[in-house]
Formats: C-alpha cells, structure tokens, sequence
C-alpha cells in the first residue's frame, strides 16, 4: 500500500487513533497535515512522523525525498469552528498543493443519562463529532474533484451501530457519521472518490482509560477475539482504506471490532 505522492488530512491527530493513523500514513509514504486543538502534543506527532518518514521500508529514492519536502505540518484548530477548519483547508493546499486523503477522526464524549443530559453536552459532542466532518469534506472535495482522485475515511464507533447507555449524544453522533459517509459515498463516487467508515470497537486509548475496570472486563466478555485493540489495529484499517488497493471500495463501513458487533 504505497501512498507517495499522496497529501492526507488527520483530524484529532494530536493523540491516540489520530496520531496512529497520522503515523501510519505517513510509513506509506503520504505527506501528512495533522489538525487538533493542543498545538504542543500535534508538533510531538509531527517530530515522530518525520522519524517514520525517514525510517520507511523500502525507503524513498533521494529525488523523491527532495520533491516530498516537509513531510507534516501541524495545524492547531478546533474543527467544530468552521472558519478556523476553512484557514486550516486553506493552508493545507497552500503548502502541499492537495488534499488526497481526509481522514475525520476527531472526537469527545460527554457521557451522561438522557434524562439529565444537558444540553450543551449534546451540543459539543454533536458538533466536534459530526459536524465536523461535514465541515471538513467539504473543504476538501473541491480538490479531491480537480484531480479525480481522493479517499474520506470517517471514525465512527460500534456504539454508533449497537448504541451505549449514556452516550446518547456519543452514540448519536456516530451513527450520523455513517449517514453521511454512505451520502457523500453516492455523490461523488461517479468522480473517483471513495468515502468509508471504519467502526473501532474497544480500543486502548486515552479516552477508554479513564472507564472503570468494570465496565472494561464486561467490554471484554463480548469481544470474540479476546482482547482490547490497539490505536494501529485502526491505522492499518485505514491505511488500506486510503489506498489503491481499496479503489472499489465505498459507502462501506469496516468494522474493527475483535467480533464486538457482527451486523
């Protein structure tokens, strides 16, 4: 899966399942844009995914390292807002020339029971996790259209497709995430342009850490293969996603699970 010459869009890039896809893209070869709101922890990704890009196996002739340039770019930007995501778009394309590939993987959680959810908590968790990536496939078409070529690639969540109690918002926003990847999968797949999701089920990250280890062995009892997976078990996923090896591929929601759901 070799993706030089691409340019991929991270979003929640700074930690976790962004930074492995982050670092993953880059390992094939793509230069890679990382968007989050913690400029320190997104410039630490950026350092690693420079190491990656110099490591890569087979590594890049000579010429192609010095066409590649700079290999990431960090963008401070809350994704929620959209004139920051259109400045982040803008500098993007201004740097690289394109957008290839937009992977939208930023979000949060505000868990609470429906019946004392506030309202504001709805409100964050739909727009960080939802709009957002409305937002932000909306930059990037228009350059994904120009050159007839380009893969989005949207992290849902299984409790996007079973839903959680006390993540009515969480599981809502997800679910709209598969929605829209299917829409945007019809309007402009005549263009060559793939949208996917991929549906992570437990996952080692900072986000599951703070669960309480309850909830963590009954999350394991329904897990077939036995085990948690990992912030790369993601990455790989989409890696191939971003492909050509993924070219007729779309509309299709890729469940990274362990056997967690079977729908």
């Amino acid at each position: 899966m070799n993706l030089t010459g691409r340019v991929a869009l991270v979003t929640g890039a700074s930690q976790g399942i962004g930074r492995a896809c982050a670092i993953a893209l880059a390992r094939a070869g793509a230069r890679v844009a990382l968007v989050a709101r913690n400029q320190q922890r997104l410039e630490e990704v950026a350092a690693e995914i420079e190491a990656a890009a110099r490591a890569r196996v087979p590594p890049l002739p000579t010429a192609e390292v010095e066409i590649a340039g700079v290999r990431s770019r960090a963008l401070p930007a809350d994704i929620a807002d959209e004139d920051q995501v259109k400045a982040a778009f803008k500098a993007v394309i201004a740097e690289f020339g394109k957008i290839d590939i937009l992977v939208n993987n930023a979000g949060i959680t505000r868990d609470q029971l429906i019946m004392r959810m506030k309202r504001a908590d709805w409100d964050a968790v739909m727009n960080t996790n939802l709009t957002s990536a409305y937002l932000c496939s909306q930059q990037a078409i228009p350059s994904m259209l120009k050159q007839r070529w380009g893969r989005i690639i949207n992290i849902t969540s299984v409790f996007g497709q079973i839903g959680q109690a006390g993540q009515a918002n969480y599981s809502s926003s997800k679910a709209g995430l598969i929605g829209l990847t299917m829409a945007i999968a019809r309007e402009v797949g005549s263009r060559n342009i793939t949208c996917n999701a991929i549906a992570p089920g437990f996952i080692e990250t900072a986000m599951t850490s703070v669960l309480t280890d309850d909830f963590k062995q009954g999350a394991l009892k329904m897990i077939p293969l036995g085990r948690v997976g990992s912030a790369d078990d993601v990455a790989n996923s989409v890696t191939f996603l971003a492909s050509d090896e993924a070219a007729y591929i779309t509309g299709h929601v890729l469940n990274v699970n362990g056997g967690m759901f079977m729908g």
